[in-house]
């Protein structure tokens, strides 16, 4: 889409809406702020003119990079439930170890978020309406852009080998509570579909979700 664009990341992308002011959607590992601040210099724009970086969850590969950012003047906004977590230090994860604690204990913590709430309207492409799909994470979300059908979908959903499947269950807090999520995303009226390890989906994605949630 003409104006999201893909900043490639180390086993991950971000994405950048190019507006008059610039929405930062997920930031890679940490020490990636480098590279975001390379790619989006390459369209004649600068950092400053970020007005948020929207993380879609807590995990290191999403949110590693929001620290430095935030450093740079970036406001940061994660939902609250994983805003939480990223306070969790190694030796609570040592004490007790879960898949979720791990994870976040490896996610760099940002001195200050704003949170980002089921429902909220985000000011970019019209309009992204925060679609809270916990499972992946408590704090996972989805954004969606009603104006151009384009829906952002973080970690929630996959797509290996070409075929649009559910939350991994490696990666996951909560499976059964993350395939549940996509009866809500099945509603909404759907032509992109942005991932964050693999390719869009941008033909029959509607479909590709209503067959989905109807597995789920």
């Amino acid at each position: 889409m003409r104006d999201i664009e893909r900043i490639p990341l180390r086993r991950v992308s971000a994405h950048l809406v190019l507006e008059a002011r610039l929405t930062l959607i997920d930031c890679g590992y940490a020490g990636s702020a480098g590279r975001i601040a390379k790619a989006i210099e390459g369209h004649g724009r600068s950092v400053a003119e970020v007005d948020r970086l929207i993380c879609t969850h807590g995990h290191p590969d999403h949110a590693g990079s929001a620290r430095e950012l935030a450093a740079m003047g970036v406001p940061v906004l994660i939902h609250p439930a994983d805003a939480a977590g990223l306070k969790t230090r190694w030796r609570d994860a040592l004490a007790r170890p879960s898949r979720g604690r791990v994870f976040a204990a490896m996610t760099p913590d940002v001195p200050q978020t704003e949170p980002l709430l089921d429902g909220q309207i985000i000011p970019a492409l019209g309009g992204l309406e925060v679609i809270h799909t916990p499972g992946h994470t408590p704090g996972s979300v989805c954004l969606y852009g009603a104006r151009d059908g384009v829906l952002f979908v973080g970690d929630t959903l996959e797509a290996r080998f070409g075929r649009v499947t559910f939350a991994s269950s490696l990666y996951s807090d909560d499976t059964v509570t993350a395939r549940r999520q996509v009866q809500r995303l099945a509603s909404l009226d759907v032509r992109t579909i942005i991932f964050s390890h693999y390719p869009p989906v941008e033909e029959r994605a509607a479909d590709v979700l209503a067959a989905l949630a109807a597995r789920a």
